[in-house]
């Protein structure tokens, strides 16, 4: 019967214990998460993608400035030229705004962990959450440059083809 008792005893002062620790627990402020700081690497790189794209949009916007001032309307040809030209914008922009969620996803991610870390807390999870992100931005970011690569050859294929006639042409 004593051994009842002191089990007892013994199990009564471990939920006390517990009971005194959930309440610290409740009771302790939480700390405000910090802003993350922007990457200057990252804003730089994305400054200069933006940039890019003002210059290619100003070009087409120019180019169609220009076709408009024409009296007749432009080939099939340019118009294709044109549609073409726009496709690889539109899939360029999309791009860049997929990379941008997967910077921040893995951004998200990173903080998460160094909080986990800080706390002594290994959590698998975690690691496997930002190797995730991590691939996902590099995923994103190899599209962004086959997007790139795509627009760029879309704008010099026609004026490439236009050269070669012209040259064709001259020496006949």
């Amino acid at each position: 019967m004593t051994q009842i008792e002191e089990l007892e005893r013994r199990i009564t002062a471990a939920l006390d214990r517990i009971a005194q620790g959930v309440e610290a627990f409740d009771q302790a402020p939480v700390p405000e998460p910090a802003v993350p700081e922007a990457d200057p690497a990252e804003l730089a790189a994305l400054r200069e993608a933006l940039s890019e794209e003002q210059l290619a949009n100003a070009q087409l916007e120019e180019r169609l400035r220009v076709l408009r001032q024409k009296p007749d309307s432009p080939a099939p040809d340019l118009k294709a030229q044109l549609a073409a030209q726009s496709e690889s914008m539109t899939t360029l922009d999309l791009d860049l705004q997929h990379l941008r969620r997967a910077n921040d996803m893995l951004v998200s991610t990173i903080q998460e962990l160094r909080a986990a870390l800080e706390e002594n807390v290994g959590e698998p999870n975690l690691i496997n959450k930002a190797m995730l992100a991590e691939l996902e931005a590099l995923r994103a970011a190899r599209a962004v440059d086959a997007a790139e690569t795509r627009a760029v050859l879309d704008t010099l294929e026609p004026l490439l083809a236009e050269a070669s006639k012209h040259t064709a042409e001259e020496s006949v």
